[in-house]
């Protein structure tokens, strides 16, 4: 790793709602062309971190820079102008909106509108229109949903609204995406199918990626390297064979005797 370029590092991390501590000196780095996979017990801190890096939590303590620059006082849009893309838990997409509508939505932040040209929807503004179509619809393509490019996506089940969310944060063509337990809640085909397109977008599209899940089985098998939190506190740090056989790994899942 001493050779890549890092592209977010995360140094010092605190984070606290009134006396709970959710992270405590957390710190690690992503480094470019890698999937870094950070894993714990519930409520270890997994999620809160990942909210930090997008801004969606202000941590009291600690930076994160991307690629040198700190983002730490930037607000969520402008981090998501600077490259940074994220899933969610929890489906967050415009359910009154068809598949395409909410993959073209993440596209306005490579959007530089002129206002007269704009109102009158032609000449430059009609090619942008254009171009941004044909990115939204290599990303429907390479998703395999072109079947349901024009259905509202609150009629859809659960599987095919995580990939659609998935399309949504690579239409704004990232450097570092953020996957908050992509594969929660699905049945084992749908499992397989999202693990490889995780694998693609990494392999094909040469983005890095911070992969919050709890699969371990996948996880060992795709990570490049993993970082293990428990109680808001890193425990661990490094390839997957090392971390499989971690004492204190172990231990903060499966206890002692």
């Amino acid at each position: 790793m001493e050779n890549r370029k890092t592209l977010i590092q995360i140094s010092d991390l605190s984070l606290s709602f009134g006396g709970l501590k959710a992270l405590m000196g957390v710190s690690f780095s992503l480094f470019e062309n890698e999937l870094l996979a950070v894993i714990g017990p519930n409520g270890a801190g997994k999620t809160c971190a990942l909210n930090c890096v997008n801004g969606y939590y202000r941590p009291q303590g600690g930076d994160i820079l991307l690629e040198g620059r700190s983002i730490k006082k930037l607000p969520v849009h402008r981090r998501a102008a600077v490259g940074i893309a994220r899933t969610f838990q929890n489906v967050a997409l415009f359910d009154g909106l068809t598949t395409l509508d909410n993959i073209m939505v993440a596209r306005h932040i490579r959007l530089k509108p002129s206002p007269w040209t704009g109102a009158l929807y032609f000449g430059p503004e009609l090619k942008k229109e254009i171009q941004n179509r044909r990115v939204v619809e290599d990303i429907i393509d390479f998703l395999e949903i072109q079947h349901i490019r024009k259905k509202v996506v609150g009629s859809l089940p659960y599987g095919q609204r995580k990939r659609v969310e998935l399309g949504r944060a690579l239409a704004m063509e990232p450097k570092v995406l953020l996957l908050d337990e992509p594969m929660a809640g699905m049945n084992l085909e749908e499992k397989e199918d999202m693990a490889r397109f995780i694998i693609d977008i990494f392999e094909d599209k040469e983005i890095a990626i911070i992969l919050i899940e709890h699969d371990m089985e996948l996880v060992m098998d795709i990570a490049d390297r993993i970082v293990v939190l428990d109680w808001g506190q890193i425990i661990a740090d490094g390839p997957p064979k090392d971390i499989a056989t971690n004492p204190k790994v172990i231990h903060a899942y499966l206890g002692e005797e």
